[in-house]
């Protein structure tokens, strides 16, 4: 089988789209491992003798490169005893199947080992997805059929001590080395079994790799920077997959390095440079209904913890009435995202999660509390090409009426798409000077006036 990968949606050939057929990377690994069903049905007969043969209790034993090698030479014995006419590369690949069938999960194993994939999806036994570079391409992989896909989904859940019942269809869990995981059984998904693998970044991105992916440019980053340096509250929106979580982990770095920080996520995946960073995470409630850790819950129990900063990872509920009650009482250089996919449309998610508190409060009063109390939103937006960019930063300046009011200070314009499906553009400044510039003044900071001038674009 060859890495016959295409772009998720598009069975088209691609043979002149660069950012589609990348060489290297991730193709020569599946091409490493692709194995025909002639191979996948010799490797599944391997693996069901090597689990009758195997010394169980010696492998259990074992750690790490020994367990696997035990398993590799266990699967070549039997190659031989058996007398399967399997040579060189072929018979390697075999051998790595069934060692990822005992040790790791299956087919997916060789996406899961590849530092380039950032998402793996399986939607059933014949389709798996993977995401490479914000782009997602159909992998040639497969697994026999939904009962392998059943029992590689119970591995994943059991050393974590999760399960999946058809009393409880659907698992969303955080796995050993911080990768999110989502499983869906029937009935929640009625014909196939599913696994969402969000792999954990250990290599975090850094301001410079956004500035190199082309998701800011200069002057956006001098303005973020200084107001994450001078407490001002940031929220970050914008769709799944858009790097808000990235966004945030990246201008984290410029909060200074003598303040607490309490980090509350769901699941964890900050990983913050600085030497006093609490992280909380909340949990979803056990098999009897109790026991469940909010947000809400962490965000109060925060505040008691003398925090200099509070880092929410994404707000998803209640929590956003706490949320803005701490940025106006003196907890401020806020940072957190929210699902949405314009500022205004961020402010609308804010305000209906806070209604969802319970609390009394009329709209007009949620609103003077928002305007108050953020400062600026940063839209991201990620483009058919795979880029994530800031698309929009926008200033929130205060009430008209019943309306927040805001304004726009940079804006993405694209021009057109190159070859490859490239999109091309440039970020424009609007040419208006944000407000909060004598609160950064104030604070020692003095913004250049003319970055802001709408000739001076980058």
């Amino acid at each position: 089988m060859t890495d016959d990968r295409t772009p998720f949606g598009d069975n088209n050939s691609h043979d002149s789209a660069g950012s589609y057929d990348r060489p290297g990377g991730l193709s020569s690994a599946l091409a490493d491992s692709a194995a025909g069903p002639d191979l996948q049905e010799i490797a599944h007969r391997i693996h069901e003798a090597l689990i009758a043969t195997i010394d169980a209790e010696r492998l259990r034993q074992a750690q790490g490169p020994e367990e696997r090698r035990l398993v590799e030479e266990a699967a070549t014995q039997l190659l031989l005893e058996r007398g399967i006419p399997v040579y060189g590369d072929d018979r390697q690949k075999v051998i790595k199947l069934v060692a990822d069938e005992v040790l790791g999960l299956g087919p997916i194993q060789p996406l899961l080992d590849d530092p380039n994939v950032s998402e793996v999806m399986v939607n059933g036994p014949e389709t798996v997805y993977y995401e490479q570079d914000g782009v997602i391409y159909q992998s040639g992989l497969h697994f026999r059929d939904d009962e392998h896909v059943r029992r590689i989904a119970e591995r994943i859940l059991g050393r974590i001590g999760r399960r999946v019942d058809e009393g409880s269809p659907m698992v969303d869990a955080r796995l050993m080395d911080g990768s999110r995981v989502n499983i869906t059984i029937p009935p929640a998904t009625p014909r196939y079994s599913t696994i969402t693998i969000r792999k954990f970044r250990t290599d975090r991105y850094m301001i410079e790799d956004l500035m190199a992916a082309g998701t800011m440019n200069e002057t956006m980053l001098e303005l973020m920077s200084a107001c994450v340096k001078y407490r001002l509250n940031i929220l970050i929106s914008g769709g799944t997959g858009s790097g808000k979580t990235t966004l945030l982990n990246a201008l984290s770095a410029y909060i200074p390095p003598t303040e607490r920080i309490i980090t509350i996520e769901d699941p964890a995946e900050l990983a913050l440079q600085q030497p006093h960073v609490v992280s909380m995470e909340s949990r979803p409630p056990d098999m009897m209904g109790q026991h469940a850790i909010t947000q809400r819950d962490l965000l109060r129990n925060a505040l008691r913890m003398r925090p200099d900063r509070i880092i929410i990872g994404e707000i998803r509920g209640a929590e956003a009435f706490e949320m803005l009650q701490a940025m106006n009482t003196g907890h401020e250089g806020s940072l957190s995202t929210v699902h949405a996919n314009s500022p205004r449309d961020a402010l609308a998610r804010v305000e209906n999660m806070v209604l969802m508190a319970g609390v009394e409060l009329p709209v007009t009063a949620i609103r003077e509390q928002m305007a108050s109390a953020l400062h600026m939103i940063i839209q991201l937006h990620r483009f058919p090409d795979g880029v994530r960019r800031i698309v929009r930063i926008s200033e929130v300046t205060g009430m008209e009426g019943s309306r927040v009011t805001m304004h726009d200070l940079f804006v993405f314009q694209p021009t057109g798409i190159a070859e490859g499906g490239i999109t091309l553009g440039e970020y424009r400044p609007t040419g208006l000077r944000p407000t909060f510039s004598t609160e950064l003044e104030a604070a020692g900071y003095k913004l250049d006036p003319q970055v802001f001038l709408e000739g001076a674009r980058q």
